[in-house]
């Protein structure tokens, strides 16, 4: 146990974020960070691998509830977000006494949020569920599966908040290895529920619950290590007005843009739905292949915002700016490279097989995803230059970009495909990608006016 808390305790690539290779900063904060978002979609992917097996219903299922959990978490995570922009600035500007502060009531608030989602959603999942428009057994294994799921709340955000201390600092490893740790138990627990015990989704949801459950309890012990910088402690604690402040500041419109964004996708989900269970499963299937394929740009995303937040804290604007060019310019080679190969017909339809044997499933969610793959190249752009407005504090633009990115470019483009077009199914599918361009395209205007300098937040 020792061993484990000093590995956990004090953490950072501060020096190097703030005047070394600009280059290896970026590599060293996006590759773990790569590697921890493939080890959370794992754990979805996981769930779709083995309920792939059992049938197309029981995927369409936690399809349909996914967003549910989404809404949640994106609000919760917008005080998460805040306290890493707010902590990554108190870095750079060496104030460890009003970071480790701000580190307590970033918890605090968190945990408070979390525990009063999870009663008020464990209540009303029924509802919920039959708003979408469920029926059947999609209808029974949704309520099932959200009704566990949301249990796991307050032990998610607690890892969050774990990850976004420790990458505020420089520090992506730890999370990484963390999360590692618990899609292992999950890869165990899931056959074992669905194929030995044969719970079904029960079995999907239990597993992913029990599996966080240690993630947490580390992630809470190295919170509290005093041997951190950043560290919560309880003794004398009150609610510091002038931080909440900030933390609503930024944290609300982060919480109000990813909410609605994710409110937006259970609509989303209902134009699905109405092409039967089958387009639902490959909608999953082709979303959740596409967040691999995204992982390093929104990785390279969350290192800039690092990097910008800590120089910004320094006083080093140009420098933060230096980060955020070199980053998008490799990430958009990447993506682009990557893109032609994976839009290949012939290879996203042996990826989508892994997941679903079911023909027409596998013949719209490989449409799905070379659509997608060809045009990612343009989440280059939109996740590098998102990294620099929120690292500057810039969450209120954020959050209307986001709100628009669904709300009015994807479901615009949805109505011109099916009123005008004459398109079926393959609306929703472009609609992903034309929206995606659009909000990369606005904010790369932005970036040229130099709207991320104006009032970047400060944390005195």
């Amino acid at each position: 146990m020792e061993k484990i808390r000093r590995f956990f305790a004090k953490t950072g690539n501060q020096d190097l974020i703030l005047r070394g290779n600009l280059l290896k900063a970026i590599l060293f904060l996006a590759i773990p960070i790569v590697i921890n978002n493939f080890i959370q979609t794992m754990y979805n992917l996981t769930d779709s691998y083995w309920l792939g097996l059992i049938g197309a219903r029981h995927q369409a299922a936690i399809t349909l509830v996914s967003p549910i959990q989404g809404v949640i978490v994106n609000f919760g995570q917008g005080i998460t977000v805040a306290g890493s922009i707010l902590i990554s600035h108190f870095v750079g500007a060496n104030d460890i006494k009003n970071g480790r502060q701000m580190t307590t009531q970033i918890f605090v608030c968190a945990i408070i949020f979390s525990l009063i989602c999870t009663i008020v959603c464990f209540i009303f999942t029924p509802f919920i569920i039959a708003w979408l428009g469920a029926a059947g057994t999609v209808y029974d294994y949704g309520v099932t599966y959200l009704r566990i799921a949301v249990l796991n709340m307050p032990l998610l955000f607690t890892v969050n908040i774990f990850t976004a201390v420790n990458q505020s600092q420089g520090d992506t490893v730890k999370p990484m290895l963390l999360n590692f740790s618990g899609i292992i138990f999950n890869m165990i627990l899931d056959p074992l529920f669905l194929k030995v015990f044969g719970w079904g989704v029960f079995g999907v949801a239990f597993a992913t619950f029990l599996s966080t459950v240690p993630c947490a309890v580390v992630a809470y012990i190295s919170l509290r290590s005093k041997k951190n910088d950043f560290y919560i402690s309880f003794k004398g604690f009150k609610f510091d007005k002038k931080k909440l402040k900030k933390i609503i500041k930024i944290g609300l419109p982060t919480a109000i843009g990813g909410s609605t964004m994710q409110f937006g996708f259970l609509l989303m989900s209902k134009n699905v739905l109405e092409y039967g269970d089958l387009a639902v499963a490959a909608y999953g299937i082709g979303n959740r292949i596409n967040g691999i394929i995204s992982m390093p740009s929104t990785a390279t995303g969350s290192a800039i915002s690092t990097i910008v937040g800590q120089n910004l804290g320094a006083g080093q604007m140009k420098r933060a700016e230096e980060g955020y060019r070199l980053a998008r310019k490799m990430i958009v080679i990447f993506l682009f490279a990557g893109g032609m190969i994976l839009s290949r017909y012939p290879v996203s339809t042996s990826i989508v097989r892994i997941f679903s044997n079911d023909s027409q499933v596998t013949i719209w969610a490989a449409d799905f995803l070379s659509i997608m793959a060809f045009c990612c190249f343009t989440n280059g752009v939109h996740d590098t230059t998102r990294g620099l407005f929120q690292g500057s504090g810039h969450t209120f633009i954020l959050m209307f970009l986001d709100v628009a990115r669904l709300w009015v470019f994807r479901f615009a483009t949805i109505y011109v495909g099916r009123e005008w077009l004459g398109m079926d199914v393959e609306c929703i599918w472009y609609s992903v990608v034309v929206s995606n361009a659009i909000s990369a395209f606005i904010l790369w205007l932005m970036y040229k006016f130099k709207i991320w300098q104006r009032n970047a937040v400060k944390i005195s």
